[in-house]
């Protein structure tokens, strides 16, 4: 039977125990996945001491060096933060999702994930960001995207352009007031969002620009079902210009 395309039956002691070798490596990935349990079951919160090494070592009944392996994947991991010297030690990192998203984004590059798949995962995130956007946008939220346009509508070449269309895009998803929407959007992006975008026009741009300014009307009127059949087009024509840039045979591209 062939191997699934991404294996979501793998613990978090097997992720760990790939970081090292030998039985120190198990001992280890032991101490990782009793940490990451603890966060899960909510026995740990952000700012909680974990110890010092010293600490971790003793606790376990293990040497200095696998309590020192452990901890540096902690804090590889994102899910603790070191401080050296006296009072130091380590403590439960604050969540930050986004320093990940990048990382997220490599994996599932290197695991071969056509633009279609990246395509069809962003317009399911998007359209319903923008749903949620018309339900949820406060007026900062508001401002911020139309000040978006403002800059959209001056800019003086279309890199600036597509990078002004991508900055709209991840605010709708923050207008959401969806954090996980926002990380999800942003990991895909990276992969998406050309830097320099070969296809572009003037004719598109001004499109596009006309979809986003109906769009924020729509979000502002709180209209979510207009919000999100609007974005499920606009995005289905940017699926149909990414795929077609990839090489795949689609038409109706823009």
């Amino acid at each position: 039977m062939a191997e699934p395309l991404l294996d979501l039956r793998r613990d978090g002691a097997n992720t760990a125990r790939v970081m090292f070798a030998g039985r120190s490596s198990s001992l280890s990935a032991q101490i990782v996945a009793d940490v990451r349990d603890a966060l899960f079951a909510r026995k740990h919160r952000p700012g909680d001491f974990l110890g010092t090494e010293k600490d971790l070592a003793s606790r376990y009944g293990v040497s200095r060096i696998v309590a020192r392996d452990a901890l540096r994947t902690l804090e590889a991991l994102g899910i603790v933060e070191i401080r050296m010297g006296k009072g130091g030690g380590a403590r439960i990192a604050p969540g930050n999702p986004r320093l990940f998203a990048e990382a997220l984004a490599v994996q599932l590059d290197l695991t071969g994930v056509s633009a279609a798949e990246i395509m069809d995962a962003q317009r399911a995130i998007e359209t319903f960001s923008a749903e949620l956007a018309a339900l949820n946008a406060n007026k900062a939220d508001i401002a911020r995207l139309r000040g978006l346009l403002r800059d959209a509508e001056a800019a003086d070449d279309l890199d600036a352009f597509t990078r002004l269309s991508r900055d709209f895009h991840v605010a709708v998803a923050e207008a959401s007031h969806n954090r996980v929407l926002v990380v999800q959007l942003l990991s895909l992006d990276h992969i998406s969002w050309p830097r320099h975008n070969a296809t572009a026009t003037p004719k598109l741009a001004r499109k596009i620009l006309d979809v986003h300014e109906r769009l924020v009307d729509l979000i502002e009127k709180r209209d979510s079902d207009g919000a999100r059949a609007l974005m499920d087009d606009h995005v289905r024509m940017i699926r149909a210009r990414r795929v077609a840039e990839h090489g795949q045979d689609q038409t109706g591209c823009c």
